[in-house]
């Protein structure tokens, strides 16, 4: 297999997973709440700058001497990042439930569309005002990107950024796993989702337990603002816009509301914007992934691994 062939096909997994973890926070509350939260985009774009802030004024890279290797301490300084904007992103998160989808939670679904549209514009301009609307770079000497080496190994079709994005969006992903499933929290999220009115009754909090689906859907999408520099240019105020709709659609063709669903889904749009971009089409692989919407929603619209429920009027 040629080395073009395999820099495609890790160009399909690095988008595929910035996706994925963008649209486990769609899916999941959407589970819980029934709720699509357009504003996700911009929890993203909070953590990239939250990364682009660290980096610039706490990079713990330097003081790290005690480490012979500049590129391990470069992997020690984004791993502190991650966890910071995490934390961070995930209280946003928390915040914007409690202020702006907790008052309207028993209003119409049309009211909660309209909250999440105004969450987005307040949180794109805010940053905007605040920061200017030009583009912004990761400091050059705070970056240590290269092609992958393994021992004496060097694979040029791969970057270790890439290799870095990958592997962390699939730990994130085996550890939202491992919440959901095994976690008391991630019981009383399930239970939520399944019937919430019930789950009070048996002494679940709703309010906690909703809290805590937004901080870990604002903690993955931060962890992907950190990660994306690494392999784009840079960033700005309104970049969490296109890729937050893109996380969308990878959560409707999964099925919304299914987390395995939500990671299938965000593999197969980065895959097939990489085909889009691999045939010389690029300036339209925002139109096939629109495409592709509403290909599924004709076709399927429960989503690939969804199921068709009726609901009664």
């Amino acid at each position: 297999m040629s080395n073009q062939i395999l820099h495609q096909l890790v160009n399909a997994l690095v988008s595929g997973s910035i996706f994925a973890l963008l649209a486990l926070g769609y899916t999941m509350v959407y589970g819980i709440i029934k709720l699509i939260n357009f504003a996700h985009g911009d929890i993203f774009m909070l953590g990239a700058f939250m990364g682009y802030f660290l980096f610039n004024n706490f990079n713990i890279a330097p003081y790290l001497t005690f480490i012979p290797s500049a590129e391990w301490r470069f992997y020690i300084a984004l791993l502190v990042i991650i966890v910071v904007t995490m934390v961070v992103t995930a209280a946003v998160g928390m915040l914007i439930e409690f202020l702006a989808y907790r008052p309207i939670r028993n209003a119409s679904r049309i009211s909660a569309l309209i909250t999440a549209i105004g969450v987005s514009f307040f949180l794109e301009y805010g940053m905007v005002f605040l920061f200017g609307a030009q583009p912004r770079s990761y400091p050059e000497e705070a970056l240590v990107v290269k092609p992958l080496q393994i021992g004496s190994m060097t694979f040029d079709f791969i970057t270790n950024a890439e290799f870095i994005i990958f592997i962390v969006a699939i730990v994130l992903m085996f550890v939202l796993q491992y919440v959901v499933k095994q976690t008391k929290m991630g019981k009383a999220m399930r239970a939520v989702s399944v019937d919430s009115d019930a789950a009070q009754l048996m002494g679940i909090n709703v309010n906690s337990t909703i809290s805590f689906t937004f901080a870990l859907g604002s903690a993955l999408a931060g962890a992907a603002g950190v990660l994306i520099p690494l392999s784009q240019p840079s960033i700005e105020p309104l970049m969490g816009m296109v890729p937050g709709i893109k996380a969308f659609v990878a959560a409707v063709l999964g099925g919304i509301g299914i987390i395995p669903g939500a990671t299938l889904g965000g593999f197969l749009i980065g895959g097939v914007e990489t085909i889009t971009v691999a045939l010389g089409f690029s300036n339209f692989r925002d139109a096939i992934v629109y495409i592709v919407l509403i290909l599924i929603l004709l076709i399927r619209p429960a989503g690939i691994l969804g199921k068709n429920v009726k609901e009664k009027v």
